[in-house]
């Protein structure tokens, strides 16, 4: 029985050619590690980048984004917090309206900026990362618009099937 499940498990892994397929998340804007450019930070028109993500888990309900930088003075700076994405989506399109609901369903919470939806890069001083972090999620979550990354985190506890992430940089054009 083991050996059947690993094998099945296996397949559904292996796509079109034997390659395996992953979970994975991009933006056409930058590359995983590289430079975000100032049209997405508050040294531009602090718009929200495009994003876009593959070969989601089997049993998707929903996807979830958290994008933060863990290198901020006063420990982690939250930048966008979203939820209840649609399965079936692929991507976040540039310059996502910043409101709480979405046409689509998506909902967006409150960033450390203390407003709804994306608040690009702005770091003080030095070179800081930006993670941007996609969740598959197994359900659709009922939360109050203005819910926070730490209250998102608790409710897509143990409705994970799978996360990727990329990571943008940024220094300050002074």
């Amino acid at each position: 029985m083991k050996k059947t499940v690993f094998l099945i498990s296996l397949l559904i892994l292996i796509g079109i050619g034997g390659k395996v397929m992953a979970f994975e998340i991009k933006s056409s804007a930058f590359s995983n590690n590289g430079a975000i450019p100032p049209k997405y930070t508050c040294d531009g028109q602090d718009i929200s980048p495009p994003l876009s993500w593959n070969d989601a888990p089997a049993g998707t309900k929903s996807f979830a984004l958290i994008s933060d930088d863990p290198d901020a003075p006063m420990g982690t700076w939250v930048h966008w917090v979203v939820w209840n994405i649609p399965a079936q989506s692929v991507s976040l399109k540039e310059g996502i309206e910043n409101t709480t609901r979405l046409t689509d369903g998506t909902m967006q919470g409150i960033s450390d900026f203390k407003r709804t939806g994306y608040g690009g890069p702005c770091p003080p001083s030095g070179t800081h990362r930006y993670f941007f972090k996609l969740y598959a999620l197994d359900t659709t979550l009922d939360l109050p618009a203005n819910t926070t990354k730490a209250q998102l985190e608790k409710a897509m506890k143990g409705h994970i099937l799978g996360q990727t992430q990329i990571i943008g940089t940024y220094s300050r054009q002074r």
